[in-house]
């Protein structure tokens, strides 16, 4: 898997898994790589710095120190869409949970009813979807969803 920070031309950054490179080329060029906040299909790479793994042999590192202050309203704000968004799928969408993905295509190729879904699908699995066509969507994780 590789995941490549992105930007559409309006300036929303976010970030995209691919299972390669050639995957991410094959999905932008359909249009399949779109800004999740505005729609657009008109997608570039940022540059990102690489990802070199640590050394195994490496002592830990201590805790870093925190932080914590009052939070920005606009995050707020953002919390609670996402918040009303995750209410409103599992209101009026079926959990499927790890069948996730057969049910999603069972759908999409009419081998059953139509209907809103939502569940869990690995990353592989999502990216296979959407390279067949399949509009599939991530869900937001809140902070609660840790606990």
């Amino acid at each position: 898997m590789i995941r490549y920070d992105l930007i559409c031309d309006k300036g929303h950054a976010f970030d995209g898994w691919f299972s390669d490179s050639a995957a991410y080329d094959k999905q932008a060029k359909r249009g399949l790589v779109e800004c999740a906040a505005c729609g657009s299909a008109k997608i570039e790479k940022q540059l990102m710095a690489p990802g070199i793994p640590s050394k195994s042999n490496r002592k830990v590192e201590a805790p870093r120190k925190m932080a914590a202050g009052p939070i920005d309203p606009r995050a707020r704000m953002m919390m609670q869409m996402m918040r009303e968004m995750r209410k409103t799928v599992e209101e009026n969408a079926e959990y499927v949970g790890d069948k996730f993905a057969d049910e999603a295509r069972k759908i999409h190729y009419k081998e059953t009813e139509e209907r809103g879904i939502y569940g869990e699908a690995t990353p592989g699995d999502a990216l296979a979807l959407a390279e067949e066509g399949i509009e599939v969507h991530p869900l937001p994780r809140l902070p609660e969803d840790g606990n």
